[in-house]
């Protein structure tokens, strides 16, 4: 899924100075059994037509994934968390811009992916990207362990928000920083169902609730989505 759609591995987490071993984070739990009407939308979709669908050439048109990495500042040395890495759609690209990125998910099917991707067209520095394996209930970060978070498609899919926004925040560097981006609660050509959406109003709710900071809203850069940033 994306990110938990979108492991030492997400970052994918969607998002790094040093990668902890899988074994210094919070072992994987074993997944609820509901996961909510966007998990099982995604479930339905099957994993071919999501990997189709992510990596499809015309994404990048209304993604702008060189924005949406540009909202995250300079990452060269930073370690990125990409929760909901999916098929490593940003994973890879934050690694080209000089990141360490782990490229996490909730889905097997999508870790094995970018293995198998990370096999074939390598980063241009090596050991840049890894995957971790992701429970539903928690980002797996240790404390501090990222610099930058990226969820790009990931927060309405999450259920208990509350407690996991703030693991998440437990896990990011003091001076770190959460990118969330998700689909405007309007119709568009891509993304969920408008009710499975989320209006930016009550993410901004729930980050403060968690105890985020500085919280700022972008609606203007994509054209079908959001970008909200906040500092733990």
């Amino acid at each position: 899924m994306f990110r938990p759609t979108r492991s030492c591995s997400a970052l994918p987490a969607l998002l790094l100075t040093t990668l902890c071993s899988q074994a210094d984070a919070e072992p994987p739990s074993p997944a609820p059994s509901h996961h909510g009407a966007a998990n099982t939308h995604m479930k339905m979709m099957g994993f071919d037509t999501l990997v189709a669908r992510f990596e499809a050439p015309e994404r990048a048109a209304w993604q702008k994934p060189e924005a949406v990495l540009a909202a995250l500042g300079d990452v060269k040395g930073k370690t990125v968390i990409d929760i909901g890495a999916g098929t490593g759609y940003f994973s890879f690209r934050a690694a080209a811009a000089g990141a360490r990125v782990i490229a996490a998910d909730v889905d097997p099917q999508f870790q094995h992916y970018i293995e198998q991707r990370l096999a074939k067209e390598p980063p241009v520095a090596p050991g840049s990207i890894v995957t971790r394996q992701l429970a539903y209930d928690s980002p797996g970060l240790a404390k501090g362990e990222a610099d930058r978070a990226l969820m790009v498609d990931v927060f309405h899919h999450i259920e208990g928000r509350d407690a996991y926004l703030r693991k998440l925040r437990e896990g990011l560097k003091p001076d770190g920083q959460l990118l969330v981006v998700d689909f405007k609660k309007v119709p568009t050509p891509d993304g969920p169902p408008v009710e499975m959406r989320l209006e930016p109003r009550q993410i901004e709710q729930e980050l403060a609730a968690a105890g985020f900071r500085d919280i700022t809203v972008d609606t203007a850069t994509l054209p079908y989505q959001y970008l909200i940033s906040a500092r733990p």
